[in-house]
C-alpha cells in the first residue's frame, strides 16, 4: 500500500544532439534586414516603457476572462429557451439576475419586519414597565423564516468551523508522520481506508452520534450545525494531512542534521525549521481541504436538511414554483462564487504567513 509520501523524482534533462556550426552573422543576414536591425537599436525609443507594457498585461489579463464569460452568458441565453423542463423552459441570464435581485429585496424587508418586530416588543415593555406592572414585561425572539442572505452566512460559519477543526487535527498528525517513518506506516492504512469516504456516509453515524450525545434542550451550538460541521471536518482534513507529511519528508536532511548539531530540542526543531520549510505544502493542503469542505458541506445541508444554503437549494427544488429554477441557479452561481472567493482568501493568507517566514 501505498505511504503518504513519496521521494521526489529527479528531473531529466534533454538529451544533447549535435548541431550544425552556426553561419557568420553577416552571411545570414541579407543588408536590408541589417539596416532595419541597426535601425532599431539606434532607435530605442520605440519600444514601450515598462509601465506600458504592464498596462497592456493587465488588460489582457482582465479583458480575457471577461470575454469568456461574455460568450458563456451569450451561449446560455440562446440555448436556455431551448431546454424545457417540468417547471417550463430553462432560464436565461436575465431571468436568474431577476431572482437574485428579488432574493436581496426579500432579505431587506425580512430585516425590516424583524427591526419593527422588536421596536414594537420594546414599546410594550416599556409601557409595561410605566404602568407599573414589570411583570408583563416578555422577550421574545424574531420567528421569521431564513432569508436567502441568512443561509449564506450559515453555511460560512458552518464550513469555517468545520475547516478550523480539520486543520488542528491534520497538521500535527501530518508533522508526525513526515518525521517518523514509523508513525507514517502506522496510520497509512487508516488514512487509505478513510479518505475516499463519501460525506452520506458520514452523515448518518455522525448524526446519531451527535444526537446521543447532545441532549440539552438549549445547547451551547445547534445540534445540526455541531453535524454539519463534523461532517465537514471528516471530509475534508485528509489533504492537508496528506500534504503536510509530504512537506515534512520533503525537508533537507542537512539541515535536520544541522538541528542536531546545535542540539535544539523538539519544539525548536519543529517551530525553526521543519514548519517555515512545510508551510508551502501545508497551505496546499488547506487550500485543497477548504475547497472539498465547502462541495461537502452543500451536500450534507441538502441531505440532512440543516440550515444553509445545501436546504434553500432543496427547499426550492420541493417548491416547485415558477421562479424555483432560477433561484436555484442563482444559488448554485453564488456557491462557486463563494468557493472561489475562498480559495483567493487563503492565497493571501498563505503569502502572508510566508512572506516572513524563510529559514
Amino acid at each position: 500500500m501505498a505511504t503518504l509520501f513519496a521521494d521526489a523524482g529527479m528531473n531529466e534533462q534533454p538529451a544533447s544532439g549535435t548541431t550544425a556550426p552556426a553561419q557568420p552573422l553577416d552571411q545570414t543576414v541579407s543588408t536590408p534586414a541589417k539596416a532595419a536591425a541597426g535601425q532599431e537599436r539606434t532607435n530605442p525609443g520605440k519600444e514601450p516603457s515598462p509601465l506600458v507594457a504592464k498596462a497592456r498585461a493587465a488588460g489582457k489579463a482582465v479583458l480575457a476572462p471577461l470575454l469568456g464569460i461574455a460568450i458563456f452568458l451569450c451561449i446560455w441565453a440562446a440555448l436556455a429557451p431551448q431546454v424545457n423542463t417540468s417547471l417550463g423552459a430553462l432560464p436565461g441570464p436575465v431571468e436568474v439576475a431577476e431572482q437574485g435581485v428579488a432574493l436581496v429585496e426579500e432579505w431587506s424587508a425580512a430585516k425590516q419586519a424583524e427591526s419593527q418586530f422588536y421596536a414594537e416588543q420594546d414599546a410594550r415593555n416599556q409601557a409595561a414597565i410605566a404602568a407599573g406592572n414589570p411583570g408583563a414585561v416578555q422577550e421574545f425572539d424574531y420567528a421569521g423564516p431564513p432569508t436567502f442572505l441568512d443561509q449564506i452566512v450559515t453555511s460560512l460559519e458552518t464550513v469555517a468551523l468545520g475547516f478550523v477543526l480539520a486543520t488542528l487535527v491534520a497538521v500535527p498528525i501530518g508533522l508526525l508522520a513526515g518525521l517518523s517513518p514509523g508513525f507514517n506506516a502506522a496510520i497509512n492504512p487508516l488514512v487509505q481506508i478513510m479518505k475516499p469516504v463519501s460525506p452520506l456516509a458520514w452523515l448518518p453515524i455522525v448524526t446519531m452520534v451527535i444526537s446521543a450525545m447532545i441532549t440539552s434542550a438549549d445547547p451551547l451550538l445547534p445540534k445540526a450545525f455541531v453535524i454539519s460541521a463534523l461532517v465537514v471536518m471528516l471530509c475534508s482534513l485528509w489533504p492537508t494531512l496528506i500534504n503536510t507529511a509530504v512537506g515534512t519528508s520533503s525537508i533537507d536532511k542537512d539541515l535536520l542534521n544541522v538541528g542536531r548539531v546545535l542540539k535544539l530540542g523538539f519544539f525548536a526543531k519543529l517551530t525553526k525549521l521543519v514548519l517555515p520549510a512545510s508551510l508551502p505544502y501545508i497551505f496546499t493542503g488547506m487550500r485543497l481541504s477548504l475547497g472539498v469542505g465547502w462541495m461537502v458541506l452543500i451536500a450534507a445541508e441538502m441531505l440532512a436538511q440543516n440550515p444553509g444554503l445545501g436546504k434553500f437549494v432543496w427547499d426550492e427544488f420541493q417548491n416547485g414554483s415558477s421562479q424555483s429554477l432560477a433561484r436555484i441557479m442563482f444559488a448554485v452561481i453564488v456557491i462557486g462564487l463563494i468557493g472561489f472567493l475562498l480559495d483567493r482568501a487563503m492565497m493571501a493568507l498563505q503569502s502572508l504567513a510566508s512572506k516572513n517566514h524563510t529559514i
